[in-house]
């Protein structure tokens, strides 16, 4: 009989305490523009290796999220800012709404990876390149030619066949014109979007969107990023990952405490944790080019010469440029963007 009596208070007691454990954890609310598919297992390794906090995701399109951080900076929600565009950073830290902080371990990464300042304002992750997906059988069946360079685009053979991300709402999209920009000077640049957007036919809000349109054989070309174009092909989708030989834009996924946070001390350990060696073993899951040296990434399939075909380009100088030209690519280009949801 007292066995009978203490096993239920036992169970009530390991109840109680597991209650106990659920509302001392501090609640992080994490804005993000991480790919869907990285949230669950990204999350999942962060909770474990920070006893005490749980992640709450916010995620959409790096325009998007950009935009909100910004609208909301007088009444901050946010509490990190986690897997957004570097660009997005510095705008963000020329308007102070960055918390200074250097996590333990943030030297190490690569300089051109991580903010300039003393304290840091953001940490680097990984960087992907804009691409382009080339279905090889609507190539085929339309008699497409295999593209080598941007400039290959302009040709008649694609009226029709290109869809590539609108920059004002996908970071692919605007490291895309930036790469243009960066490659062939700001004249050029707008000129080569001109004769491109006869062959555009729908700009669409995502980055990750036009290579998923060509693996499904909507387009013959989807300009997209690297880290998609490579999952769809090991996936088995009939795409070619073409890095054009004229230069390739590249952006930088990083990782910043909001300032005004009302979870700092948590805040701090979960950017220590962000940077680490374990953490950069996570992001080699799904991109090449880590901020963390040393660490091998396990995705297969990255074409060898893309960090080779990366454009010169200073990251401090378009983030400052960043709202003019979304603003000048907009007045010239919208009229083909996807409807927004």
């Amino acid at each position: 009989m007292l066995r009978r009596a203490v096993l239920p208070l036992a169970l009530g007691l390991v109840a109680l305490a597991g209650v106990a454990q659920a509302q001392t954890r501090t609640r992080l609310t994490v804005y993000t523009a991480l790919e869907t598919e990285q949230l669950a297992p990204l999350k999942a390794a962060a909770e474990a290796a920070v006893p005490g906090i749980e992640v709450a995701w916010v995620r959409d399109s790096t325009g998007v999220i950009t935009a909100r951080l910004i609208a909301e900076r007088q009444n901050p929600r946010a509490d990190i800012i986690w897997g957004v565009s570097a660009f997005s950073l510095l705008q963000m830290e020329a308007l102070e709404m960055l918390e200074p902080y250097t996590p333990q371990g943030a030297e190490a990464l690569r300089p051109n990876m991580r903010s300039d300042r003393s304290p840091m304002t953001w940490t680097g992750m990984d960087a992907f390149v804009a691409a382009i997906c080339f279905n090889t059988a609507v190539a085929q069946q339309r008699n497409l030619p295999r593209p080598t360079t941007w400039a290959d685009l302009l040709a008649p053979a694609f009226r029709g066949q290109v869809v590539m991300p609108n920059p004002n709402s996908s970071g692919t999209g605007f490291l895309t014109v930036a790469g243009w920009i960066g490659a062939q000077g700001e004249a050029r640049a707008w000129d080569y979007m001109r004769g491109l957007h006869d062959n555009i036919q729908v700009y669409t809000h995502s980055g990750s969107a036009p290579c998923n349109n060509a693996a499904r054989g909507e387009y013959g070309v989807g300009i997209s990023l690297d880290m998609r174009a490579v999952t769809l092909r090991n996936q088995g989708a009939p795409l070619e990952i073409i890095v054009p030989t004229d230069g390739v834009g590249y952006d930088i996924e990083g990782t910043a405490i909001q300032r005004g946070t009302r979870n700092l001390d948590a805040a701090r350990r979960f950017v220590d944790w962000t940077v680490s060696r374990q953490a950069a073993e996570l992001y080699g899951r799904w991109y090449a080019l880590l901020a963390l040296p040393g660490v091998q990434p396990a995705v297969r399939g990255y074409p060898a010469e893309f960090e080779q075909r990366l454009v010169s380009q200073d990251i401090r100088a378009v983030a400052r440029e960043r709202e003019r030209i979304l603003r000048e690519w907009a007045s010239r280009f919208d009229g083909k963007s996807a409807p927004r949801n």
